[in-house]
């Protein structure tokens, strides 16, 4: 084994070496290909993080060289091949997407790089600094190296504010105290340029509406020491106007609650809570608007309280633009005040849509097929912004990638869903707590209807009042402490009652017939910023039932009733991570992690959890080499148990998996990725209809899980147009934890699995 490595990397550094000689072949007789810069430092005892400061100095050099891959310059080979008078598509297409035009040492100007070097080391506060350079040449290639010496840097003795008009002075004086700027810190220009715009920041925070981080101006004095000392001067520039200097007051606000542009402000309004609301007729209620607003008559201005007030309007879903606007009042300056008028310009939405759907789907029953969706909504429905949404779909669906083809399913839904966008309770709530946004109440009723051809008719409803709330830019928070859920199982067929027969475990969770509790969920979700290079992403639930019926409940000879109905007692608690690295050009690449951990514990009236809420694995969202629900429980085999196979079985309480994926750019809106998936279920009870023929436990989770996960790799492709993504995954098992143990490593390249999704799988 060792041997077959050493000869495998032998051939690999032999191949890098002829393919690293085979570019020198290109470059024209009289040029050397630029290999980069190096920096060498001589520097003064004083100087501080010497490391650093060389990969900021080498950042800035004008020309870089041409990029390496693996040792090799692949874009600058595909440069070369194009440019030959025989080339061919795969080269020019190549070329397009990685080619580089070569860097040559004439490319180079070192007199240019020195006074960048130069003026970076002044900007850090060493002055007087010397710089040489010298190239080194090869046949074919040429590097370069500058030689700096660094002498001690200039330090700052004081710090001051000059003279200033009232009442700015009192404010800078003020601030000045936080100053990140401290005595014997480095002269730095960029800490200089910070503190201005921090400055800035928060001179607008204190009302002064026209004030520019331009007005400051920094001096630095050295007249007064021999050594490397200098004061710091902070001033105002010559001729700032007056009405930069003082801060302003909101004295009036004006709400516009239906707003277009074709319409006049001249009209008459209604005074409510200290602000002024024009409009022709009730289109929103001032009483149920005025909550979102957070600008105050006699406030000073602020642009924060602007932004929030802006974005918690834009959060009702009624409007469609908000634009607050800021007009100075004239003639109302003083030497300490001036005065703002702030209008508020609300653009509704269209009051009634209807949006329809048609798409192919891929479920979590393993079904796929077209569905068609119509949705009608009404918005502002009560002139408070709340929100009806009346929605129905139908779909048929075939089975497929399962071992069971030829099921096939028809399902109509009908879903009634209000939300309010505020909070409706029987108590009062602080509405101060809610300061980024005001969370929405919803209300919603469901029916579906299911029928599944030799199987089963299921008829369910569900009912749910609960609240959402985002906490800031990231964090969002969903409690429904109302959820109620019911399922009817009729029309079984013998096929179908003989499974439930030969599985106790299937029929209890199908017994359960009435669920209700409460669900409580936490996202942060930094992938709503898509400038970040590192994105992260935490969800986490919480479902509990069947605690607060069980108060009324009704005691049977065998189990515990409500309205003569069987209720289910459970707890579910999981977890999904997920991290994103976005890199390359324009960030177009990104490599994507997610864990996911899942445990569900029955008890009181329930043995099991029901089945609707049982963890599966497998699918095009889950672990893509296995089918979806055919992985799992554990080590179970279909093959080798006592009892009859269905993808009912594949389910657990207990579910861990893991997925790593790089994700590229092809062409346009077309992109790739490859991926390594694992995961499995398990239950924590074992259930005896999954033993083995010789009777031994297969699904039981144990501290031996990890050899028990199903494994996968594959790539896809991915139509991606404007965040709507058509996905499609191929996907090989390597690791079956269903097979014996010495036959579960098996790459299985020729028994693919096929996956097409809607969306990213993570």
């Amino acid at each position: 084994m060792k041997a077959s490595y050493k000869k495998h990397s032998f051939i690999i550094l032999l191949f890098v070496f002829i393919y690293g000689c085979g570019i020198k072949k290109y470059i024209p007789e009289n040029k050397r290909l630029y290999t980069g810069a190096s920096i060498e430092i001589e520097a003064d005892s004083t100087v501080q993080k010497v490391s650093e400061l060389k990969q900021s100095l080498s950042s800035v050099l004008s020309q870089q060289p041409n990029t390496k891959f693996l040792g090799m310059h692949l874009g600058l080979y595909y440069y070369y091949k194009n440019q030959q008078e025989k080339t061919n598509f795969l080269n020019r297409w190549l070329y397009k997407k990685i080619g580089q035009k070569p860097v040559y040492q004439s490319d180079v100007n070192a007199i240019e790089n020195k006074e960048i070097l130069r003026n970076k080391l002044e900007n850090y506060g060493f002055f007087y600094s010397s710089i040489a350079s010298s190239f080194k040449e090869k046949k074919k290639e040429a590097s370069i190296v500058y030689r700096l010496k660094i002498p001690a840097p200039y330090k700052m003795a004081t710090y001051q504010i000059d003279s200033m008009v009232s009442p700015i002075y009192k404010d800078i004086k003020n601030l000045s105290t936080t100053s990140p700027i401290k005595k014997e810190m480095r002269f730095n220009l960029g800490n200089l340029k910070l503190e201005r715009l921090r400055l800035d920041a928060e001179l607008k925070n204190k009302g002064y509406y026209n004030f520019n981080s331009d007005f400051l101006l920094f001096e630095a004095d050295t007249n007064r020491y021999k050594s490397k000392k200098f004061d710091l001067f902070l001033k105002l520039k010559a001729n700032v106007p007056k009405k930069a200097t003082v801060p302003y007051q909101i004295k009036n606000i004006n709400v516009y609650p239906n707003y277009s542009l074709n319409d006049s402000t001249e009209v008459k309004g209604i005074r409510y809570q200290d602000k002024n609301y024009y409009q022709d007729t009730l289109f929103f209620n001032p009483k149920y608007l005025d909550e979102f607003i957070t600008l105050k008559e006699g406030a000073l201005f602020n642009p924060e309280t602007s932004k929030n007030t802006a974005r918690r309007l834009s959060s009702i879903g009624a409007y469609k633009f908000v634009n607050i606007q800021y007009k100075e009042i004239k003639d109302a300056i003083t030497d300490t005040l001036a005065s703002l008028e702030a209008n508020i310009f609300l653009s509704p939405l269209t009051k009634r849509a209807v949006r329809a759907e048609l798409q192919a789907v891929t479920k979590s029953n393993n079904f796929a097929g077209p569905e068609l969706s119509l949705t009608y909504s009404n918005r502002n429905l009560f002139k408070g912004g709340e929100t009806l949404n009346i929605s129905t779909n139908i779909g048929y669906e075939t089975q497929i990638s399962s071992g069971n083809t030829g099921l096939s399913s028809l399902e109509l839904g009908l879903k009634g869903e209000l939300i309010f966008p505020r909070v409706i309770a029987p108590f009062s709530i602080n509405k101060d707590y809610f300061d980024y946004s005001i969370p929405k109440t919803k209300v919603s009723l469901s029916a579906t209807y299911l029928n599944r051809s030799q199987l089963y008719t299921l008829l369910s409803g569900t009912a749910l009042f609960g609240y959402t709330w985002n906490a800031n830019k990231y964090i969002t928070y969903e409690v429904n402490p109302i959820s109620v859920n019911y399922t009817r199982l009729s029309n079984t067929t013998a096929a179908f009652q003989e499974i439930l027969d030969n599985n106790s475990y299937l029929q209890s969770s199908f017994d359960q017939q009435f669920i209700s509790g409460l669900t409580f969920s936490f996202t942060y979700n930094e992938m709503l910023n898509a400038a970040k290079s590192h994105q992260f992403y935490l969800q986490s639930t919480l479902d509990v039932a069947g605690n607060s019926i069980s108060l009324f409940d009704k005691k049977t000879t065998e189990t515990n009733t409500f309205l003569g109905l069987e209720y289910a007692q459970y707890a579910k608690a999981d977890v999904d991570a997920r991290y994103h690295y976005n890199f390359g050009a324009k960030k177009g690449q990104t490599i994507a992690a997610r864990i996911f951990a899942g445990y569900g514990y029955a008890y009181g009236n329930s043995d099991v959890i029901p089945f609707v809420k049982q963890y599966y694995s497998g699918g095009p969202y889950s672990v893509r080499a296995f089918s979806i629900r055919s992985l799992g429980p554990g080590t179970y085999n279909d093959n080798d148990t006592n009892t009859a196979s269905s993808f009912f079985d594949k389910t657990g309480n207990v579910r861990l998996e893991a997925n790593l994926e790089y994700r590229f750019p092809i062409y346009s809106f077309l992109k790739g990725a490859v991926f390594a998936d694992a995961g499995n279920v398990w239950n924590t009870v074992s259930n005896s209809d999954f033993n083995d023929r010789d009777g031994n436990v297969r699904d039981k989770f144990t501290s031996n899980f990890i050899n028990e996960l199903g494994m996968g790799a594959g790539f896809g492709l991915r139509i991606d147009v404007q965040g709507f993504v058509i996905r499609f995954d191929l996907a090989a098992p390597f690791h079956d934890p269903s097979l014996e143990e010495g036959k579960r490593w098996d790459f299985r390249a020729d028994e693919p699995v096929f996956n097409f999704a809607i969306g990213y799988s993570f």
